[in-house]
């Protein structure tokens, strides 16, 4: 059912297209809205990739105008990454294209199952807030 689940969200969110950006240059960009200010180092590490695929990645988006570089004060060999205003707007407006499509899809929903899948969705969001956080997936657990 999980799979069923993120394939059907993957179609109804592919209705709201992440153009410019590839699937790797927008969860770099997720990664900076909620690390602000991280280093190259750290972000190929949260990619599980190397420091120059990622360089390259944050190339692309700078010359987008999507991040920006700042030079560290503390150590100015260490570049600081910043999503830019033009980053945020990029996000913000593409989560209300991708919210108007799964309004389309609750729409057609029962009222009584909604209220069941916000129960859920609940639910889900502070166990997978809990493991971010914890930087660390849980083993063994059941999936349904």
């Amino acid at each position: 059912m999980t799979t069923t689940a993120a394939e059907l969200l993957e179609v109804v969110w592919g209705r709201a297209s992440t153009a410019p950006t590839s699937a790797s240059q927008l969860r770099v960009l997720h990664i900076l809205e909620h690390q602000d200010g991280i280093n190259l180092r750290t972000l190929a590490e949260c990619l599980a990739s190397t420091p120059p695929s990622t360089s390259r990645l944050c190339d692309r988006l700078q010359a987008a105008g999507f991040v920006e570089r700042v030079v560290a004060a503390e150590d100015r060999r260490e570049v600081r990454l910043h999503l830019s205003g033009r980053g945020r707007a990029f996000l913000a407006d593409l989560r209300a294209r991708r919210e108007q499509e799964l309004r389309k899809v609750l729409a057609d929903m029962p009222a009584a199952k909604r209220v069941a899948l916000l129960d859920g969705l609940e639910a889900f969001c502070a166990a997978a807030g809990t493991q971010i956080h914890r930087g660390t997936p849980e083993s063994g657990s059941r999936t349904a």
